[in-house]
C-alpha cells in the first residue's frame, strides 16, 4: 500500500542522514562548545562515545543480509547496551521489519514499543505506533488495536489510523463502524486513496447488501 511505501521512505530518509551526516553533527557540537574552560575533555569523550555508536550501529545494519540470527542477536545486544542513544529506536524499527517479514508477529511488537519508547522524533514515534497497530490486529488483539492509533497522532496519519480501525472493526464482525472507518480513510486520502483501500470498502458494502 502506498503508506507503507511513505513510512518506509521515511524511515529510510532518517537512518539515512544519521549515517551521512551523524558524526558530522557530533563533530560539529563539539567544536561548538569545546571553546569553554572545563568542558574540552568531556566534549572529546562524548565524541568518541557518539562516533563508537554510530560504527556499532552500522555493524549491526551490515550483518542484516548475511546471518539472521546474527543479525538479530547484535540488534538485541546493541538496543541493550544503548538504551540512552537516538540509534536505539532505528535498530528497533530494523529488527521489527526483519520480524514481520518472518511473520513473528509478537517480536515485531516488542521492537516496535521499544522505537516508540526510545525515540524523540515525532514522526518516528508515530510510524512505529502506526505500524504496531497493524501487528496487533495480525495478533488478533483488536481492541488494543484500535486503542494504539486512537491516541494524538498527526494530521498526516489519519487515513492510515483509520484503515487500521477498519480492519480491526472488520474481523470483529462490526460492519458498520468498519465501512464508517473505511470511508474516513478514504477521505483523508484525498487524491492519494490506495487501490487496496478502495477495495476494502466496495467487498465490505457488497457484504453489508447481502447481509439484509
Amino acid at each position: 500500500m502506498a503508506d507503507h511505501q511513505t513510512e518506509e521512505q521515511q524511515v529510510e530518509a532518517l537512518k539515512a542522514f544519521w549515517h551521512n551526516n551523524g558524526n558530522a553533527i557530533i563533530a560539529g557540537l563539539f567544536i561548538g562548545f569545546g571553546s569553554f574552560i572545563g568542558y574540552g575533555n568531556y566534549q572529546e569523550h562524548k565524541l568518541e562515545s557518539e562516533i563508537n555508536t554510530s560504527e556499532a550501529y552500522q555493524n549491526v545494519l551490515e550483518l542484516a543480509d548475511k546471518d539472521d540470527e546474527a543479525y538479530r542477536e547484535a540488534g538485541e545486544k546493541f538496543i541493550n547496551e544503548n538504551a540512552d542513544s537516538s540509534y536505539t529506536a532505528l535498530t528497533a524499527f530494523a529488527l521489527a521489519k526483519d520480524a514481520a517479514e518472518h511473520q513473528d508477529w509478537q517480536q515485531a511488537a516488542k521492537y516496535l514499543t521499544t522505537a516508540i519508547e526510545k525515540s524523540s522524533d515525532n514522526s518516528l514515534k508515530a510510524i512505529a505506533t502506526v505500524r504496531l497497530a497493524r501487528v496487533q490486529v495480525q495478533l488478533e488483539q483488536y481492541e488494543q488495536a484500535i486503542a494504539t492509533v486512537s491516541q494524538a497522532l498527526p494530521e498526516s496519519f489519519k487515513a492510515s489510523v483509520e484503515e487500521i480501525k477498519g480492519d480491526a472493526y472488520l474481523k470483529q464482525e462490526q460492519l458498520e463502524l468498519a465501512r464508517t472507518a473505511y470511508q474516513a480513510a478514504i477521505e483523508a486520502s484525498g487524491q492519494n486513496v490506495a487501490p487496496a483501500l478502495q477495495m476494502k470498502l466496495d467487498d465490505l458494502a457488497q457484504n453489508i447488501v447481502l447481509a439484509k
